[in-house]
């Protein structure tokens, strides 16, 4: 796989990934609507793939020697990613209950960081099981300070 490929990718799967979980938990646990869950995961999908993917495009151009294909291929794989990472979030959401769509989602996303750090681990000759510790750590305090912002909300506006 091309490294802009592979960067853009890594960007849209991880971003995709932290986003749409942090819409899904803020969401769930302020409006407990599945529509309105639905609305966001869309949103992420749509909105959110579109501007990570302009920001990489404009970040791969902004280094001197970069090649026209090679931003193109960052460009368009971050959003590609983005989109197909975030979507695959609607599935528990529309054949689950809110509760256990969110477990199930949280595990989805879990396991999808763990496969791809521990991907870019063996391929960097590292430590998989560091990498993806690492990862998943990040990922877990990322999600909790978001968890206690939406119960945060929830107190003060419900």
């Amino acid at each position: 796989m091309d490294s802009s490929i592979k960067k853009g990718v890594g960007f849209g799967l991880t971003s995709g990934i932290i986003t749409t979980l942090g819409m899904l938990i803020v969401l769930s646990a302020v409006s407990e609507s599945k529509t309105v869950v639905l609305g966001g995961i869309l949103s992420i999908a749509i909105a959110d793939a579109a501007s990570d993917a302009m920001g990489m495009h404009i970040s791969e151009e902004s280094h001197e020697r970069a090649e026209s294909k090679h931003i193109w291929q960052a460009t368009i794989s971050t959003f590609i990613s983005k989109f197909i990472f975030a979507v695959t979030f609607l599935i528990p959401i529309l054949t689950l209950n809110l509760d256990k769509a969110v477990i199930v989602s949280l595990i989805w996303g879990f396991f999808l960081i763990g496969i791809f750090s521990y991907k870019i681990a063996k391929d960097r000759n590292e430590n998989p099981f560091t990498a993806v510790a690492e990862h998943t750590t990040i990922a877990v305090i990322v999600l909790a300070v978001i968890h206690f912002t939406g119960n945060l909300i929830k107190s003060f506006a419900g």
